[in-house]
């Protein structure tokens, strides 16, 4: 037998007679391949969550969480369809209950107010004036105050002034 050679021990370990280190190697391959369903690998905390205090945020009902400017154009979108199936239903009903109203006419009875809208509110994004802008400086500055613009599927860019 040559000494144990492990670090921080000063003898050698006793001797295995060749049947005790059999029987000890069959217990602990045993011990290695034992099943270990009997020791839980998960757990699950099934107590409630109070009410109030330090939770953690959970989804509510309704619509999902979102940006402000995205419920915004969620609820813009919602009215524009509110009201172009409105319209819609309108010229729809007119016709069959008619049996006679043309579907030209109708399109342009029912879209000029649209249409409309659609000028006024282009008119009016075109009509706000450009915001001032105010720098204050010290010293020399160089000012570069052109504009790009990037356009089509093979971008071209276009700086102007």
């Amino acid at each position: 037998m040559h000494p144990d050679t492990t670090p921080g021990t000063d003898r050698p370990a006793a001797a295995m007679s060749d049947d005790m280190a059999a029987a000890e190697a069959r217990r602990i391959i045993a011990d290695a391949y034992r099943p270990t369903s009997a020791t839980p690998t998960a757990y699950r905390d099934d107590t409630p969550v109070p009410a109030y205090g330090h939770t953690p945020p959970v989804v509510q009902p309704g619509r999902p969480p979102m940006s402000q400017g995205a419920t915004d154009a969620s609820a813009l979108m919602l009215a524009g369809g509110a009201a172009t199936a409105m319209v819609g239903g309108t010229a729809a009903v007119l016709m069959y209950v008619s049996q006679f109203a043309d579907p030209v006419v109708c399109g342009l009875v029912f879209g000029a107010p649209t249409a409309l809208v659609l000028a006024l509110a282009r008119l009016a994004k075109r009509a706000q004036p450009a915001p001032a802008v105010h720098h204050h400086y010290e010293g020399p500055v160089y000012q570069d105050q052109r504009h790009s613009t990037t356009r089509g599927v093979w971008a071209k860019t276009n700086n102007h002034q």
